[in-house]
């Protein structure tokens, strides 16, 4: 049964509607995934405007913790803090493979006892270097005793990278459970984390600086771009190729024949 008169089409060769089809999938695949990154760039600079208003709001301080709640609602984090307590340094792991300035090396994580109500949150110190040559030695990260005052922002708990086997004992750890951890303190411990932000000391040797969101906006706009100039590319190459070389060839044949 011949189709092309029901539906009204010319008839054209297979070879014609199978470029058609794909120059159309193309078109919509590419440009689809141009206005995903459009989308991307713009959540991440509204969670970055989100994190600069939270963060011009005063610090919370020694004074406000009795009244927050173990599990922290979500628009206190990334909210500065400035609060007191003691380092819990027994407790203290190096969480491995973690980058910082282009390298690799441990996040020290320590947990707080807070002067305020007795409760822990776990401290995302800074970064240290790691000796590559005794992968099982830590570095000796000096840890002040007695009550200290730590300037930090409030943040979900340490991000979680893959791991092998049973990686919850032992000081080096590629990741940290607050589940995990919070029998052994023997005290009441925050769901979240305090990132700390006071300036590096020469006592303590660890790198602050820490990654912030939305500063590669920039890399999504330019993916963007790519995505919709590679569409461009196969509208302009169908264009040519299935309209205009086409129809010169047949101009150039008649003149030709003329």
């Amino acid at each position: 049964m011949n189709l092309y008169p029901i539906f009204n089409l010319p008839k054209l060769p297979m070879r014609f509607w199978v470029i058609l089809f794909a120059a159309v999938l193309g078109c919509s695949t590419t440009a689809s995934l141009g206005f995903w990154q459009l989308r991307r760039a713009a959540m991440k600079e509204a969670i970055r405007d989100s994190i600069v208003e939270k963060q011009a709001l005063r610090p919370l301080t020694h004074a406000d913790v009795s009244h927050l709640p173990t599990q922290l609602p979500q628009d206190l984090i990334h909210r500065h803090v400035l609060w007191r307590g003691k380092w819990l340094n027994q407790a203290t792991v190096f969480l491995d493979n973690r980058v910082m300035d282009k390298r690799t090396g441990f996040y020290v994580v320590t947990p707080l006892q807070l002067e305020a109500d007795g409760r822990v949150i776990l401290v995302q110190r800074g970064w240290v270097a790691r000796d590559f040559q005794d992968r099982t030695r830590v570095p000796d990260v000096p840890t002040p005793t007695g009550v200290v005052e730590i300037f930090g922002r409030l943040a979900p708990p340490p991000s979680k990278i893959y791991e092998l086997g049973n990686d919850g004992v032992g000081r080096i750890r590629q990741n940290v459970d607050i589940a995990v951890i919070a029998p052994t303190l023997q005290a009441e411990l925050f769901l979240a984390s305090l990132v700390q932000l006071d300036a590096p000391t020469v006592s303590d040797g660890l790198l602050r600086s820490w990654p912030v969101v939305g500063t590669d906006v920039h890399k999504h706009y330019g993916y963007a771009f790519q995505w919709f100039a590679l569409c461009t590319l196969i509208i302009v190459l169908y264009v040519w190729f299935q309209i205009i070389s086409p129809r010169r060839r047949v101009r150039s044949s008649s003149k030709c024949d003329s």
